[in-house]
């Protein structure tokens, strides 16, 4: 496991900037392929400096703390559940990250089956029998766990890499320690 440096400075919301004074032609928008350019670039340089474990691993906790700053900063956290899995299907379809549908969820354990179609990590990749959306497990488990103050476990079992048409991770809140 990679130690985050304890006097790092943590990302924060506002270290987006102003992107309306900062783009004021080209605007919010960016193209698929240039995400897709920097996300697998990145993957691929963090691999090669370590190992696909650790970058796997570092792409969980990067999309862990992406998914915490989405969900304080663009969705009401204060919602009942189906308002706010609504809120957040609508907000991933206007953002263009993907079409969330929640195939499966028990409100009284909060374990449930989604799926993402058109996901913006990987729909359109060559099929190489493997699952690639890390980010998107990392990305899931922080809005639920700003959303919940619990932790979460994502595991994606279907991925377009692997040869599905949309990606589904199982959800499931992590085991507390029963001495907390």
């Amino acid at each position: 496991m990679v130690e985050a440096k304890q006097d790092y400075k943590h990302f924060s919301w506002e270290d987006l900037g102003d992107l309306g004074v900062g783009r004021p032609n080209l605007g919010l928008s960016v193209s698929v392929l240039v995400y897709r350019l920097m996300q697998y670039t990145l993957r691929d340089t963090l691999a090669s400096s370590y190992d696909e474990e650790t970058a796997a691993e570092l792409f969980v906790r990067a999309g862990r703390l992406a998914g915490e700053q989405f969900s304080r900063n663009l969705l009401d956290t204060t919602l009942a559940p189906n308002l706010f899995f609504a809120q957040l299907q609508e907000v991933l379809r206007l953002l263009k990250i993907g079409l969330l549908r929640i195939e499966r969820f028990d409100p009284q354990t909060m374990e449930m089956l989604v799926s993402m179609a058109e996901d913006l990590d990987c729909s359109g990749l060559p099929v190489t029998d493997e699952t690639v959306c890390e980010y998107d497990e990392g990305f899931i488990a922080g809005i639920l766990e700003a959303y919940t103050g619990r932790a979460f476990s994502v595991r994606e079992i279907d991925c377009w890499a692997n040869g599905d048409r949309v990606c589904r991770f199982e959800i499931r809140p992590q085991k507390q320690d029963p001495d907390e």
